[in-house]
């Protein structure tokens, strides 16, 4: 058989059968065309996965592919913006067709449940690397950035924390766990939730946010530095998913929650004032509160600082 060449490879695995209606030009130009909404912004991001760095590399390709488009779009939702479409840049160190058939498979499954279709991209041989590129819309002026957290706001996250670090245990076998934590676990590590409908219900509600990717320490300090304040976080306020809570130390859990990341949850600031509406939204756990002065600080439940844990360089580091 021969060998499959770059236009047959996107011909074959990544041309949607359908576009929506805003997607003027898709798969195959040298440039996809898109119509934003009358009276939008567009809110662009790029997220790398790197095989061996950001999931194993013999994971399943289905996985692989939700994981690449859900951690990208994870973005969007921190800005409060809509799916466009996403453009995809895929590394290869061969065409193998099986394992682009099921990669393809979970690509274009992640992208319908998204509502967030491929518009393009580029293919080419070298170390496996996925680069997902996503657009977004939001109405003018009404982007949720990081730079407007104001002292009194209280800090949510917009469900539990640690999830990505115990997954990443078990994927290492540094941990072990129950059959129904695993795939807990497992499922959280490939394919997070993604709700664009909470950034949406949070324009003019938050003042700031975030998506929380390396850790919460580490995010909650880049809103920090970005709007020139400080934050405290409590200890026991940390969501941490009942599923696998039990399995290791209280410990070991609030670390993970505090800076495993790969959660891939919303952190935001709200003033106190919307506390009962964020609250029945439902899965939004305050978490502590913006203060005067810099950086993170993690206390107790009677206020005293935890000084091992209240370390804002405790997150993932690329670099």
């Amino acid at each position: 058989m021969p060998a499959l060449g770059e236009f047959d490879l996107i011909r074959r695995y990544f041309t949607p059968p359908v576009l929506p209606a805003h997607v003027t030009l898709g798969v195959g130009d040298d440039g996809a065309v898109m119509q934003l909404p009358p009276h939008s912004d567009l809110v662009v991001s790029v997220d790398t996965q790197v095989a061996g760095v950001h999931f194993h590399v013999d994971a399943a390709p289905a996985y692989i592919a939700s994981r690449a488009l859900r951690c990208a779009a994870s973005d969007l939702v921190a800005m409060g913006a809509e799916p466009l479409g996403f453009t995809l840049a895929l590394t290869l160190p061969v065409a193998e067709e099986s394992w682009l058939e099921q990669f393809s498979v979970g690509l274009l499954q992640a992208a319908q449940q998204l509502q967030c279709p491929l518009i393009g991209g580029d293919t080419t041989r070298g170390p496996l690397c996925i680069s997902v590129q996503v657009h977004g819309s939001v109405p003018s002026g009404k982007a949720l950035c990081r730079s407007n957290a104001k002292t009194g706001d209280d800090v949510w996250v917009s469900g539990t924390l640690g999830d990505g670090a115990a997954a990443l245990a078990l994927i290492e076998k540094r941990f072990g766990f129950s059959s129904e934590a695993a795939d807990y676990l497992l499922q959280r590590f490939y394919c997070p939730v993604i709700d664009f409908s909470l950034g949406v219900r949070l324009r003019g509600v938050a003042s700031s946010g975030i998506d929380v990717s390396d850790g919460l320490l580490a995010d909650l300090g880049h809103i920090c530095a970005a709007s020139g304040v400080g934050a405290r976080v409590e200890l026991d306020a940390l969501p941490v998913a009942a599923a696998w809570r039990d399995s290791v130390s209280a410990g070991q859990a609030q670390q993970w929650a505090l800076c495993g990341g790969d959660d891939y949850r919303l952190c935001f600031t709200a003033a106190p004032c919307h506390a009962a509406a964020l609250q029945s939204l439902g899965d939004l756990y305050r978490v502590g509160c913006i203060v005067e002065g810099e950086g993170v600080l993690v206390v107790d439940q009677y206020g005293v600082p935890c000084e091992e844990q209240g370390n804002t360089s405790n997150g993932f580091r690329h670099f």
